[in-house]
């Protein structure tokens, strides 16, 4: 007999062994692919230089190209996966990775790894992974397994941090890329262990719904969140021009000892910004803690600015860095689902993504022609300016709703109308039924919900 857990008034079943394994088998993945492409992260600016052509401009560009793919094919590989099925997708994605990563290990020139890692970034099957653990899992288990594809995509970052520059020591930028081939062989193995759905579902909070695009993209609130994560990610592209090189030639930082540094103030920036994040959540502060976070990256990059020569407050300025980015990275995506319309969560998180891949290319591209055209500490300021630009835009937003999306499926022939329960039903504030889908989205404020008075609107109990 399914064990229950109770979750936000609702009685909710246990995930089943279908769908613990089928979010292990995606989460291994996503972790895979997302170590191949950050791993180099933090040594591509130092071993560059042993490539033919080397810039700093082409390095800024290898660093960012995988963005501009990425964010170019990840909604329409989600939306052919739909046609074509979701692990040949996931596959041919893995395959395009794959060869990526051969390319670049194989390059003797720069040019070499920038088409190496366009490839890597052109298997864009994040939207087609999520959509696949969404026909995998039902409603009720869809949130905890969203939730931990996202901590395993933070892992990955953090590990790709301190492993990165080990690697790199050990074997060079090549091996890094060999590393991510054997990765990519691997996560090929795991999607053909993965379980194949009987069923191709379409759950709008987990995709993108093309009725509901131009809607999301005039919503003010969301163009906040998508200039945030833009900007976001654009410093933190353009940093990585910057901080590698500085810690060695600046700093007199060994390049063998950066995973040491990095280890250090990532660690210690995670402890300190958890209790921000509990306190956003738990107290309802999100909008103060998130507008705070900004001004904490501001605060950051002015440090940074300052210190390019100076090893204490360098590292100071690297601690606040990914202090205030773990924050904005933990609450963006959840202002995200607390602001999208019932319904529109997959695709509002499919043009968030679309923003952040976007703002990665532009801040490797433009972090490189600063640091050639004007030296290192201007990526600095430049990126003080545009946060300060977000801050000016955070600063006026509207305080989130604490709203969550509750999934109904409808019964043949069954229609509901959103008079019905929009003002009527307490807790209800919205209701989108999307043609074809045969489910009707709700956003319910769970502390005003009143259960029975919705079973009785609907003249069923729901499940």
């Amino acid at each position: 007999i399914m064990g229950v857990v109770k979750y936000s008034g609702f009685v909710l079943p246990r995930m089943t062994p279908l769908e613990r394994k089928s979010l292990l088998g995606l989460s291994t993945l996503y972790a895979f692919r997302m170590l191949g492409l950050f791993m180099v992260l933090p040594v591509l600016a130092l071993y560059a230089g042993d490539y033919s052509g080397s810039t700093t401009l082409l390095i800024g560009l290898t660093l960012g190209i995988y963005g501009l793919t990425q964010g170019l094919f990840q909604i329409p590989l989600g939306f052919l996966s739909d046609r074509l099925g979701r692990k040949p997708i996931i596959v041919f994605g893995m395959l395009l990775f794959l060869l990526g990563s051969i390319i670049a290990a194989l390059s003797e020139s720069l040019w070499g790894l920038i088409i190496g890692r366009g490839l890597q970034g052109a298997g864009a099957v994040a939207s087609t992974i999520m959509a696949l653990l969404s026909d995998l899992t039902t409603e009720q288990s869809r949130t905890k397994a969203m939730a931990a594809i996202g901590a395993t995509i933070g892992a990955a970052f953090a590990i790709s941090m301190v492993c990165g520059p080990v690697l790199a020591d050990l074997w060079g930028l090549a091996g890094i890329f060999w590393i991510t081939a054997a990765l990519a062989i691997l996560g090929i193995l795991v999607v053909l262990l993965i379980p194949t759905p009987a069923v191709r579902g379409h759950n709008a909070e987990a995709q993108a719904v093309p009725q509901m695009f131009g809607k999301l993209l005039r919503d003010k609130e969301l163009l906040r969140l998508n200039l945030g994560i833009g900007v976001l990610h654009f410093i933190q592209m353009a940093s990585w021009v910057a901080v590698p090189v500085i810690l060695e030639h600046n700093l007199a930082i060994d390049r063998d000892q950066h995973w040491l540094l990095y280890l250090l103030t990532m660690g210690l920036s995670f402890v300190a910004m958890l209790p921000f994040i509990i306190v956003a959540e738990k107290k309802r502060l999100i909008k103060p803690v998130f507008v705070g976070a900004i001004a904490l990256m501001i605060f950051a990059e002015v440090v940074l600015g300052i210190n390019i020569n100076h090893e204490t407050g360098f590292v100071l300025g690297m601690f606040l860095f990914f202090m205030g980015f773990n924050l904005l990275e933990a609450s963006l995506p959840s202002l995200i689902s607390k602001i999208a319309p019932a319904g529109g969560k997959g695709t509002a998180m499919g043009i968030y993504s679309t923003s952040q891949f976007l703002g990665a290319f532009l801040g490797g591209v433009t972090g490189g022609a600063i640091a050639y055209n004007f030296g290192y500490q201007w990526i600095f300021w430049l990126s003080a300016g545009l946060i300060t630009l977000w801050l000016l835009a955070a600063a006026t937003m509207e305080k989130p709703r604490h709203l969550t999306s509750l999934v109904i499926r409808l019964l043949q022939d069954e229609k509901l109308q959103p008079a019905s329960y929009v003002g009527k039903v307490p807790g209800v504030e919205d209701l989108v039924i999307i043609p074809g889908q045969g489910v009707a989205y709700f956003k319910v404020d769970n502390e005003r919900f009143d259960r029975e008075a919705f079973e009785a609107a609907l003249g069923r109990e729901c499940s």
